[in-house]
């Protein structure tokens, strides 16, 4: 599905709030002038306030839906409209502000 691209300036966030951030961006593709974003590449999640009891904070995040068509180095890259999942918690990573130049399917 369409969407915006994701770099590493976007302001991705947890559903509890915490904020996440791809652990090694993507240089050969450049957005804004900033990296993008790997689909395979894990995300970390700082400042999640949900604290035991009765489940962990968020820790990292993983996309699993991305770019069905456009590539950077025969991996997928992370758009605005895939999905994801935190670990341990389950719940979604949440696009909240991106670029809004480039759209990749």
């Amino acid at each position: 599905m369409a969407g915006f691209l994701l770099h590493q300036g976007a302001t991705v966030m947890c559903s509890h709030g915490g904020q996440a951030l791809p652990t090694a961006p993507n240089p050969r593709v450049l957005l804004s002038g900033q990296p993008t974003a790997l689909l395979s590449i894990p995300w970390t999640v700082a400042g999640c306030p949900l604290v035991p009891p009765p489940l962990p904070p968020c820790v990292t995040g993983q996309w699993i839906v991305g770019t069905l068509r456009v590539m950077s180095n025969g991996q997928p890259l992370v758009v605005q409209t895939g999905q994801a999942i935190c670990i341990p918690t389950g719940t979604p990573l949440v696009p909240i502000a991106m670029q809004t130049r480039v759209i990749a399917t």
